[in-house]
């Protein structure tokens, strides 16, 4: 059974890293961003409904191109805008007040490491955007053309810079007011606020509602295979029902579970190593809600302004997070965000193992020193198991000629043979399966970690020392598998045979590590950095149990004669 269980995850680990390796999708082409074609300001007849997003035939998906020209023949196009942080370039549209393009400075390129990553894109080859509207009558949405206004375009020194697009109220009860677009970058922040400022003209309150929405295609980021076990899709959370992901397939059956009306919680997109989430304010009534426009997938959330009296102006807005998955930083940002960093069922494990990690991190400074330390203190914590374990193989090859005897003597009886050895075990006090217990207890640690290498923004083109510049990738030059390799052909010689296994079985143990260190070819290499040093204290531990133990076997014998 364990055999089974070994080859088994052998398999499924070969066969997706092979994918990975062997069948890498096209890089993203750079195309020139395919500007959306919004439509007019909506006059006194066009009224927008009141109670949910405005549906794909009265709001085109952004990025989409219309059917036919508009009825005048010529399209509304907008002006884009870039404001420049010290972590994010960003891209607006007047045409909508969308957020098209977002780039972050910190992270680099999956297809082109020159080049900062492109979290949001709008181009004929991917789309994901963040786009906002309000629902009532005359009032824009993300269709509507605003009219920037004069501002810094960069911090230069400040410690924030503030966009604001405006846009004429139309029609309706607030018709003759005006509404603000404002969205503010902060340094050191990948938050940025979305607000709306909606100035009431008219003699009566006004109550409209706006949404926030992050709008995308179903594909794999730049550089990804659809054959790694990473997610890319929408995600919700609140208190209540707590972190769940939305894949393309429930949204597009209409199956998606989605929050009940609340007061807290967020609505994001997931992709490897990167989130875009919107984050209303705790205590703050919002509706989520999730679809498919056209080709693309929405999920946002409706929220209802305070009312707006005559002559007034109120304000409306959520902070929108658009950067990597760094464990302390969504944690500070919004309760729960954290939780976008994917480590499947063993995320009990890996959460405290990053921590660890994150903690030996900052005291060496270096993540590949760090995961040696990890593996020392793992290997710590599991020593009194292992050395159980090393007595029991150690003594196995001790009594190795006294079973090899057996076997001989009961060549033809297999029953009696089977009561012999078990009489054996007894009276050496050996446990035949002792030594593989310490790998079916360290199965799940080997697979928590497997996922936090795989998850951790952190480690992702973190280099460690030589020819090792990205820990998330697998080793360039195949150093580290071979040495592995090497290192478990010595585990595997210095361990005797378990009890009755027949040649054949040796031979298959045997190649083992040989199996292992192909399937470590397409694994990070902080993965096999870790497994590698564990190998070489293994060794340590099993070459000082069986000198030891041999020192005490001549130890007895010698006692032994001395009595007779």
């Amino acid at each position: 059974m364990v055999l089974v269980l070994i080859f088994g995850m052998s398999a499924v680990f070969l066969w997706t890293e092979w994918q990975r390796f062997t069948n890498p999708p096209p890089p993203v082409a750079q195309t020139a961003p395919a500007t959306p074609a919004p439509a007019p300001v909506p006059g006194a007849s066009d009224t927008l409904p009141t109670a949910s997003v405005p549906s794909p035939a009265a709001a085109p998906a952004t990025g989409a191109v219309p059917a036919a020209a508009p009825a005048s023949g010529a399209a509304a196009t907008g002006e884009r805008i870039t404001i420049e942080t010290d972590l994010l370039r960003v891209v607006v549209n007047t045409a909508g007040g969308v957020i098209e393009e977002a780039d972050l400075k910190t992270q680099q390129g999956t297809v082109d490491k020159n080049k900062p990553y492109q979290l949001l894109l709008n181009t004929t080859d991917r789309q994901h955007v963040v786009q906002a509207g309000l629902l009532a009558e005359g009032m824009p949405n993300h269709k509507t053309v605003y009219t920037a206004q004069p501002g810094a375009r960069k911090l230069d020194g400040a410690e924030s810079v503030q966009l604001r697009l405006s846009a004429p109220i139309a029609a309706g009860p607030a018709a003759g007011g005006k509404v603000d677009l404002v969205m503010t970058f902060k340094k050191g922040s990948y938050v940025v606020d979305v607000a709306f400022e909606i100035t009431n003209a008219d003699q009566a309150a006004v109550t409209p509602t706006a949404y926030f929405q992050l709008l995308r295609d179903n594909k794999m980021p730049a550089g990804e295979s659809s054959m790694v076990p990473t997610y890319t899709g929408a995600a919700v959370y609140n208190e209540a029902d707590k972190f769940r992901k939305t894949d393309w397939s429930d949204i597009e059956k209409k199956k998606a579970k989605l929050p009940a009306k609340s007061d807290n919680g967020w609505v994001a997109m997931i992709e490897h190593y990167f989130v875009a989430a919107i984050m209303p304010p705790d205590k703050t009534e919002r509706e989520v809600y999730a679809d498919k426009v056209d080709a693309l997938y929405r999920a946002g959330v409706k929220i209802s302004a305070p009312a707006i009296a005559a002559g007034a102006t109120g304000r409306i807005g959520v902070p929108v997070y658009l950067g990597p998955q760094e464990q302390e930083v969504l944690a500070r940002t919004a309760t729960g965000l954290d939780l976008v960093v994917d480590y499947g069922i063993f995320h009990v494990i890996a959460a405290p193992l990053f921590w660890l990690l994150s903690w030996l991190y900052k005291l060496v400074g270096n993540w590949g020193w760090a995961i040696i330390l990890l593996t020392i203190l793992i290997k710590g914590v599991f020593y009194p198991l292992n050395a159980a374990s090393a007595r029991s193989m150690a003594k196995l090859k001790l009594v190795a000629p006294k079973m090899k005897a057996l076997q001989e003597q009961f060549a033809n009886d297999k029953q009696q043979l089977q009561m012999k050895m078990m009489e054996m075990y007894k009276t050496e006090k050996i446990n035949p399966l002792g030594g593989c217990l310490p790998i079916l207890v360290q199965i799940p640690v080997f697979i928590a970690l497997y996922w936090v290498l795989l998850g951790a923004v952190e480690l992702r083109h973190a280099p460690w020392w030589g020819w090792i510049q990205d820990l998330s990738a697998p080793d360039p030059w195949y150093i580290l598998p071979v040495l592995y390799a090497f290192t478990a052909w010595i585990q595997v010689k210095l361990q005797p045979p378990a009890p009755g296994m027949d040649p054949m079985q040796q031979k298959i143990m045997q190649f083992m590590p040989l199996m292992f260190s192909v399937m470590f070819i397409f694994f990070p290499a902080g993965l096999v950095l870790y497994w590698f040093v564990q190998n070489i204290l293994t060794i340590a531990q099993q070459w000082h149990v069986n000198r030891m133990l041999e020192a005490e076997a001549k130890v007895k014998a010698a006692t032994a004669a001395a009595r007779r």
